[in-house]
């Protein structure tokens, strides 16, 4: 393996080995972002994938977009690019895949590295853009490198194996997890469907029937302007029926029919008092007949 910073290899690595063999370093960064290349290594490739990338950048923040910030996770497995706000992985560079690291002398805020792609098999240059930490990042990178080849020596080669094993079902999870996330999005998007559907096939002003309330007794009040309910009351019983008016004629304490002078007719009076009136009757039209 080609790496660049093999001119550090004497001097002494920054971080412990345990905090690159169980942990990680962090670092942030902006990412211009990445391009193929045609080999897997050497400082003309990365100088011209360099100088393609600034000239796409300079397009861009021209057009008013910046520069995406991201954080860069670095271990013995690998490095991991993922937004600094949510964590996302963006890209996932296994360590054995890298092939070439440096840093830029033109310009020390620049530096790079080739992985090879897992899905395409092709060679790409990653580039990122760091004011003061370029140069102890790609370090960093370079002692990931020697502990995790002092690994490969001591387990026969084995532990490279359970890295790949481990790394392509990482790969696997975050499949899965993608697409549950997307599944998720398609049941609610059907969800809101839906609700949409019954507020339209529901007719306008509709209103559902309320429940007649009950007074104390847990009764239905009556109402002089509706018919009667039959429906029963909270406790299960029909409300007693209102008493019909009787249509037979009532009599008095002494057995006598009340006197309605509006239905009495002529004839309604006995015979003595009739003749009677009868007879004033004459003598009024007489007397008037004189006069």
């Amino acid at each position: 393996m080609n790496r660049a910073f093999s001119r550090k290899k004497d001097k002494t690595w920054m971080h412990t080995p345990e905090a690159l063999s169980k942990h990680y370093i962090p670092y942030n960064a902006k990412f211009l972002g990445s391009t193929e290349v045609e080999q897997p290594k050497g400082t003309e490739v990365v100088r011209d994938a360099v100088r393609k990338l600034k000239f796409a950048r300079h397009i861009k923040k021209s057009e008013g977009q910046k520069t995406p910030k991201v954080e860069l996770q670095i271990s013995i497995y690998g490095v991991k690019i993922l937004d600094p706000k949510t964590k996302e992985v963006q890209h996932n560079c296994q360590l054995h895949r890298i092939s070439f690291c440096a840093d830029d002398k033109t310009d020390k805020r620049i530096f790079t590295f080739i992985c090879k792609d897992s899905e395409s098999n092709k060679h790409l240059c990653y580039v990122f853009d760091s004011e003061k930490c370029a140069e102890e990042i790609t370090l960093t990178i370079g002692q990931a490198f020697d502990l995790a080849y002092r690994k490969f020596l001591e387990s026969g080669g084995k532990d490279v194996e359970t890295r790949k094993q481990i790394a392509g079902l990482q790969k696997r999870i975050q499949e899965l997890e993608t697409e549950n996330a997307e599944l998720k999005n398609k049941v609610q998007d059907l969800e809101n469907q839906l609700r949409i559907t019954q507020v339209h096939a529901s007719p306008a002003g509709s209103m559902t029937p309320k429940s007649p309330s009950t007074d104390i007794f847990d009764m239905v009040p009556f109402s002089p302007i509706s018919p009667q309910s039959s429906t029963p009351t909270r406790n299960g019983t029909q409300p007693p029926p209102v008493p019909s008016r009787s249509t037979e004629i009532k009599r008095d304490l002494f057995g006598a029919e009340p006197f309605d002078p509006f239905s009495c007719g002529a004839g309604d009076f006995p015979p003595d008092i009739q003749s009677k009136l009868d007879e004033m009757q004459r003598q009024r039209w007489r007397g008037s007949k004189w006069d």
